[in-house]
């Protein structure tokens, strides 16, 4: 094909003042009253200094919804950007995975706090790897000539499942695994002291923006392994006792208004991510694309990798020596350590930060790995400044 895609413009906004380790209960509140024993465990696991809620540290009542903050983060695409028009804009990808409502979709409440935007919205849903997804659907639709320009947005507002309202008391049991065995916190609390809210949107066309390095999406490819690996991490439900997920919806047909009540919480099976993370999302899918694309690590100037957690940095390391990929740590770059795991809109606002951090040169690669443990999916791409 003829067509290129560009990334013309970036942004990436927050909610409120950054909040530090010692003021995050204050802002979600302590269980049950009870300050938590496990916070300090796992921040040291995690190593986020600062992150952002969408909460009145005051009040403690929200200050945004999802959709606000994105079309904030789309909005800031053309204030800091004014050659660029929403107006002309044909084609808008949303990627959440905490959407204000079930219905109406995500991307049509985006749209409804954005007067000037009158084209196709789409919405994927998932957890990290859904703005990926939002990324290619906007980026075939370039480059199949149906659309010209497009708006990809990813963003969370988690905060809000994980306020104190939602989340029951640590059990005497609990905490005591944990002090043995960190791993055991992260099934809630590891999400809880690391995930952040904020969204990143990008401005995509088919024409490089002259007078700046742009970046082109050279490929973008995923990968998914959800029909070999069971559920790792779900919200909205019950997993039963022979490991099937029972659906929000049926719950009120099992007799136990505990599971009830803690439905919307989400959980996640740590011991499975750590077992499947490595093979399904490094040693498998980046074994096949080096030998389709031909990829050598010397190639990039920048790898941008999405882990959770520093937790797993080393981890990942390792695994890409695995698979003779290994990039050294001075070619890393991401924001997770001030910024906190923003979920779907962390790639984003990585690349977004690159950008403004960074003085890139014409011809630098860049690698983006984005993946998801919910049911085992992984994106990768690879952008090129031009």
């Amino acid at each position: 094909m003829s067509r290129s895609v560009f990334i013309n413009a970036t942004s990436a906004v927050f909610p409120n003042a950054p909040v530090d380790n010692d003021n995050i209960e204050k802002v979600l509140g302590a269980v049950r009253g009870k300050p938590s024993r496990s916070r300090a465990i796992v921040l040291q696991s995690n190593q986020i200094k600062t992150r952002y809620y969408a909460i009145d540290r005051e009040t403690r009542q929200p200050t945004h919804t999802n959709a606000q903050l994105t079309s904030e983060a789309v909005r800031a695409l053309f204030a800091e950007n004014p050659q660029l028009d929403l107006r002309a804009v044909e084609l808008m990808c949303c990627g959440t995975s905490s959407p204000d409502v079930l219905v109406p979709a995500h991307g049509q409440m985006v749209q409804g706090h954005l007067a000037d935007f009158q084209g196709e919205v789409v919405t994927t849903s998932g957890v990290c790897c859904s703005s990926s997804s939002a990324l290619k659907n906007a980026y075939l639709s370039i480059l199949a000539g149906d659309t010209s320009r497009a708006i990809v947005t990813g963003s969370e507002t988690s905060s809000k499942f994980m306020r104190s309202e939602f989340l029951e008391s640590e059990s005497e049991q609990r905490v005591s695994e944990l002090e043995k065995n960190p791993l055991v916190a992260f099934e809630h609390d590891f999400l809880r002291w690391m995930l952040s809210d904020g969204a990143g949107a990008m401005y995509l066309s088919d024409q490089p923006d002259a007078g700046r390095v742009n970046l082109r999406l050279n490929w973008i490819e995923g990968r998914s392994y959800a029909n070999e690996e069971d559920v790792c991490m779900f919200g909205g439900g019950h997993r039963g006792s022979d490991g099937t997920i029972v659906p929000w919806k049926d719950l009120r047909l099992i007799d136990d208004p505990i599971k009830h009540r803690f439905a919307m919480n989400i959980h996640q099976d740590i011991r499975q991510l750590r077992d499947r993370v490595p093979e399904l999302t490094v040693e498998r899918p980046l074994t096949a694309l080096k030998k389709k694309r031909g990829l050598q690590p010397g190639d990039y100037t920048w790898f941008l990798p999405h882990y959770s957690s520093h937790f797993f940095r080393q981890t990942l390391f390792d695994t890409l020596a695995r698979v003779d990929f290994a990039i050294p740590f001075e070619r890393w770059f991401t924001s997770l350590y001030d910024r906190g795991n923003v979920g779907s809109a962390s790639i984003l606002v990585f690349i977004s930060e690159l950008i403004r951090q960074k003085k890139l040169e014409r011809g630098q690669k860049i690698l983006c790995y984005v993946p998801e443990s919910a049911r085992f999916s992984v994106y990768y791409f690879e952008l090129e400044a031009v």
